[in-house]
This record gives C-alpha cells, structure tokens and sequence, in this order.
C-alpha cells in the first residue's frame, strides 16, 4: 500500500517513503498546522480488522508515549484516516530523525573508537530509561538506531516492546549512570 505524495492523514500530508517493515510503512510527512516534518508510521490496511496488529499498534503509541528521553524517538500522536476516504488507516506520529542508521553507518567505514563509545552510551541510557519504566525494547539493532549529524542517537521502533511493571531495584527516582567501562 504505498500512498503517493500529497495524501492527507489528518493533519498530515505525506511527502515521501522512508521506509518499510512488519507493521507497515513509514512516511515523511508534513504537519500541516505546526509546519514541521514528522514520520508517519502507518498501519497497513491488510491488517486494519486484524485485532492482534491492531492492539500492537495501540501497545507501540502507548508504550512511546510513556518514554521520555533525548535519545528516543518521541510519539506525537496517532491519527486516523477518514473511511470515506480512498485509503483508510491508521497511523503513528512520530518525530522525524534525520540522519543515517547505525546500520548504515557501520556499512560505510569501521566506526572509530571516539566515536564509538558516545554512541554506545547514549543507547544504553535510553535502554536504561526504558527498562526503569518497565519497557524492554525486543528488537534493537543498528537499522532501528538513528545518527542525527550532531551525533545525537535515537533509538526507534519499539512495535515489539514488551511492557512489564519496572524492577523494584530501578523503581527509585535517582538516576543510575551504567559503569565506564575501561
């Protein structure tokens, strides 16, 4: 189901493919009232009355939507495409990370040690963030980690999140640092 450039989802207008997986496809779109870009994360109409895909859907936006950290992709809100329409769905509203994938950044050239060590860490935070909130990411790979050009990570889709109550030895507001490993 790959929407052309100027379908609407709401507010949305889709401008582009970015790309696409399981549980559907991602667009850059345009938010047409605040005038910034975002990623559309559409649910495919195959799966639109399948009731496991759409409760997945429903899990990845609740599950973003209890994450909040610099180095994780934030969830704006969902929307849905009016059934009159000639396309139907649904769609996650995602903050758009520029950049290249990890994956694509290992492909280019070995990443030097410098580099290496501020990108590890700024993932393992956001992992740490997760699980202290008792969300357990169950896919994290180089494709669903972004590089924005000032270095920043984020870590992305978390449609196979896994959702438990948070440990009780990480239930404690203090902020616990992972160990510099030497």
């Amino acid at each position: 189901m790959t929407l052309s450039a100027g379908v609407r989802f709401g507010c949305y207008e889709v401008v582009a493919l970015l790309g696409s997986g399981g549980m559907g496809e991602v667009y850059r779109a345009r938010d047409t009232h605040l005038g910034r870009s975002v990623a559309l994360k559409i649910l495919p109409e195959a799966f639109a009355t399948d009731s496991d895909r759409i409760a997945r859907f429903v899990r990845e936006a609740q599950t973003l939507a209890a994450l909040n950290h610099p180095s994780i992709a934030q969830i704006y809100g969902v929307v849905e495409r009016h059934p009159s329409s000639d396309t139907s769905g649904r769609a996650l509203v995602i903050e758009l990370v520029e950049g290249e994938t990890l994956a694509d950044r290992i492909a280019r050239a070995p990443i030097p040690f410098d580099e290496t060590v501020p990108i590890a860490r700024q993932i393992a935070d956001a992992l740490a963030a997760a699980h202290a909130v008792g969300i357990v990411h169950r896919d994290l790979k180089p494709a669903n980690i972004k590089i924005r050009a000032d270095g920043v990570v984020k870590v992305l889709d978390f449609g196979l999140a896994k959702v438990d109550a948070p440990p009780p030895s990480v239930r404690s507001p203090v902020r616990r640092r992972l160990p510099v490993l030497r």
